[in-house]
């Protein structure tokens, strides 16, 4: 028996932004579920536009585990999680314990297909960097839809975040921000509109 996926079921009661008013709640499931959409398009659009070799299907499953140690750490908020170098080191070796721990409950004969999306140590460096860029924008639209609805305590993330991708070295990630980012901006009515 391996109580794997009734711990991965638990990510939808982890909430994101815990130390922020939020107008809309956000769980780690939800949030994994947009990262690995957002990261399977910017592999999308690397292959296709910048002759990258990404493996988008691989990309999209890694992004939909990429939070998954957090049914044991809770979500750390980022102004926390890097306030110094001694607690992002000691945080980074924690995710470490959680991910081994939950790759230990993967069956035997299951565990090589695992070790990839589960194990953070084990993944190209290639699709770190998308899948690190594909959780920036995610968080970037949340920040997004906070504002939109009056919520100013998510400004300075905003800013940051904004920043951070503004000068993000992808192209992958340039081109999200061209083409897909502007229609989070505008209302339901404005977006149905031929």
């Amino acid at each position: 028996m391996s109580h794997l996926f009734a711990y991965l079921s638990r990510m939808k009661l982890i909430t994101r932004w815990p130390l922020m008013h939020n107008i809309r709640t956000e769980n780690v499931q939800e949030h994994s579920l947009q990262v690995a959409m957002i990261a399977h398009a910017l592999a999308v659009i690397g292959n296709t536009l910048y002759q990258q070799q990404h493996q988008p299907d691989k990309i999209a499953t890694m992004a939909m585990f990429h939070d998954a140690s957090e049914v044991f750490t809770g979500d750390m908020p980022t102004p926390i999680k890097y306030f110094n170098e001694n607690i992002t080191h000691e945080y980074k070796k924690i995710e470490q314990v959680a991910e081994q721990k939950l790759l230990a409950m993967v069956p035997t004969e299951l565990k090589e297909a695992y070790q990839n999306t589960i194990d953070s140590n084990a993944m190209a460096e290639t699709d770190k960097k998308i899948l690190k860029a594909a959780d920036t924008i995610a968080a970037y639209l949340k920040c997004v839809e906070e504002i939109r609805f009056g919520n100013h305590e998510f400004q300075p993330a905003y800013k940051r975040l904004e920043n951070l991708l503004q000068n993000h070295p992808l192209e992958e990630v340039q081109y999200f921000l061209k083409v897909f980012i502007p229609s989070f901006h505008l209302s339901f009515d404005e977006i149905s509109v031929d």
